[in-house]
């Protein structure tokens, strides 16, 4: 748990507030003291990921059932950088109020973070098209990442890892 001790100015404490989503400890002598949330509080539920995720990959069907020619690379470069839309959101994790931040500092995920976060499923997605041995594969990429997420006590998958990032309640 964080706390930090900042000088009273209504200005400056009301937007630290607000940006750092914290409540108050105590006030006292001119200062403020401020307690933050603990770091996991945030943490996204393992369904609302899959649902999220879910979401995605109807947004990715439909791209290659509609544009036949280009939908398949259009679905891949949308699984790519879609973490990084829409402030760390994808349209997925946007209807599911979840978003993708930097482990390290809480800033909300860019277009590299969702590349190297998502490149393990868009390799998953890749290998779908080679008839019988890819969907294995990717079936099996999938599992792997589930599990990893199931075991992991801050439900971080490989592509969380890789890309120091985790998913938290928005």
């Amino acid at each position: 748990m964080l706390s930090y001790i900042i000088p009273y100015n209504a200005n400056i404490f009301n937007s630290f507030l607000q940006v750092k989503n914290l409540r108050i400890l105590e006030k006292s002598g001119g200062h403020l003291i401020v307690l933050s949330m603990p770091e996991d509080s945030g943490k996204a539920s393992l369904l609302l990921r899959i649902l999220a995720k879910a979401v995605d990959f109807v947004i990715i069907a439909a791209a290659v059932s509609i544009v036949h020619q280009t939908g398949y690379l259009a679905g891949i470069i949308y699984l790519l950088i879609s973490d990084g839309l829409f402030d760390g959101r994808s349209l997925g994790k946007k209807i599911m109020r979840l978003k993708v931040v930097s482990a390290k500092d809480g800033r909300a995920a860019d277009f590299r973070d969702s590349i190297l976060r998502n490149a393990i499923l868009a390799a998953a997605l890749l290998a779908y098209a080679i008839p019988i041995l890819g969907w294995v594969l990717a079936l099996g990429i999938a599992v792997f990442e589930f599990l990893l997420m199931l075991g992991n006590s801050d439900g971080m998958r490989l592509g969380d890892d890789l890309a120091a990032t985790k998913v938290i309640n928005a």
